[in-house]
């Protein structure tokens, strides 16, 4: 685990990305946490070059979810940041605001399509909480999404759902995540496009490395 300081780049084109799960429980050791490896292990799969991963396991406590993502974004110099937990309607569910607390700007439309691709499986999608939000300093910009806790959730929400026929019918969120990055400066990321399709307008395509 990276513990402080900003972590040097590979290339200009490394993405780094923080994984932070939220849960008392998980916290504290009674359980195994389960959202950081899912996460992890999905985004090994979507994307076409492995990220580096900074991981943070912290409670449900609003101001430490806040310092962890000032932390991450502000010091480490992740590009992107995924939370998973803490984002229902229970007293304890307090990471929409710990994340809004921390943002310049927010993007309304990861929190909708999530909201619409959970609905397709449960009607309790409704009561889902999670946003996405930008934060900015002077010298740098990243993108933080808070995601469900569990990991089929996890997976659906990122990569949508699939007809028998292997159509994508619901898009999911991290179809627009590569060309957000690029938006606010980040690194050029690229995906798989068997688990998910990277959409940037034709302009915004780079050529493919060479071999």
């Amino acid at each position: 685990m990276h513990e402080r300081g900003r972590l040097p780049r590979r290339h200009e084109d490394d993405l780094i990305v923080g994984l932070v799960s939220v849960s008392d429980r998980a916290s504290s050791g009674d359980y195994e946490d389960q959202g950081i490896p899912a996460l992890q292990a999905w985004l090994e799969s979507a994307l076409t070059e492995s990220p580096q991963f900074v991981t943070r396991l912290v409670p449900d406590d609003k101001d430490m979810v806040s310092a962890t993502l000032v932390e991450l974004v502000d010091e480490i110099g992740c590009d992107l940041v995924l939370t998973t937990g803490g984002t229902g309607p229970a007293r304890r569910d307090i990471t929409p605001e710990a994340t809004l607390a921390v943002a310049t700007r927010e993007m309304p439309g990861f929190g909708e399509q999530m909201r619409q691709v959970s609905l397709a499986f449960v009607p309790t999608a409704i009561l889902s909480r999670q946003v996405a939000v930008l934060r900015e300093t002077a010298e740098h910009a990243a993108l933080i999404i808070n995601l469900p806790g569990q990991p089929k959730a996890i997976r659906e929400t990122l990569e949508g759902l699939r007809d028998a026929d292997g159509k994508v019918v619901v898009q999911g969120v991290f179809a627009a995540v590569p060309y957000c990055l690029d938006l606010i400066g980040g690194p050029y990321v690229d995906t798989r496009e068997s688990v998910v399709k990277a959409f940037r307008p034709k302009s915004a395509i780079r050529a493919p490395k060479p071999a």
